[in-house]
């Protein structure tokens, strides 16, 4: 693991900000997005990159999620009702997918706003505002706003724990140390950041 992550360090900032795209993507799509650690693959890209490269790793995340999203809502659009009652519905339950509508159903576009905080629904979301035929230039406005938010705050959570972790001495590649450190520092910011958006939606 910290071979690879070194190895990213040694890739040029295009291929590595196109790499982090296509790992956001799949973070936003049902299912696979449980298996692809979005936040920290945006840690990993700040701490690989050059610090100068904060406002093309935003781009990078938002482009990625507003893709695999957008892929979401066109698929809830045209098939929602067979994949809710298919193999894909049955593995995300019932309970979720209505959970989901709920949410859309009392906070519309500004569910979708939060929804990259959400965990889970943030993959759940697009799916159930496509069956519900929320007009797509709302959707992807909200998406885009929200995306931005949630890289900004990652981004710049990833370049303060590069900051913090190359004062310390002797410190070894700064990749890895920038995931954790970022990971570690994300935790009460995000708590903080669910709790504030849980009084606004609910």
């Amino acid at each position: 693991m910290t071979d690879l992550l070194a190895q990213l360090g040694a890739l040029p900032t295009t291929l590595l900000m196109g790499i982090l795209g296509v790992v956001m993507l799949a973070d936003a799509v049902p299912l696979v997005g449980v298996l692809v650690p979005g936040d920290a693959a945006v840690l990993a890209a700040v701490g690989a990159g050059r610090p100068a490269g904060g406002a093309v790793a935003v781009a990078a995340v938002v482009a990625g999620c507003v893709a695999g999203w957008s892929l979401s809502f066109l698929a809830g659009r045209h098939w929602g009702g067979r994949l809710r009652s298919g193999r894909l519905g049955r593995w995300i339950g019932e309970a979720r997918w209505a959970a989901a509508e709920a949410l859309l159903h009392r906070g519309g576009g500004r569910i979708v706003l939060v929804a990259p905080f959400l965990p889970v629904f943030n993959a759940l979301l697009p799916l159930a505002a496509g069956g519900l035929r929320m007009p797509y230039r709302r959707f992807v406005t909200c998406a885009a706003l929200g995306a931005t938010a949630w890289a900004g705050l990652y981004v710049a959570l990833g370049l303060a724990a590069r900051t913090l972790t190359a004062l310390l001495p002797g410190a070894p590649d700064p990749t890895v140390l920038t995931m954790a450190v970022g990971l570690l520092l994300a935790g009460p910011v995000l708590l903080g950041t669910r709790r504030r958006l849980r009084a606004v939606t609910g």
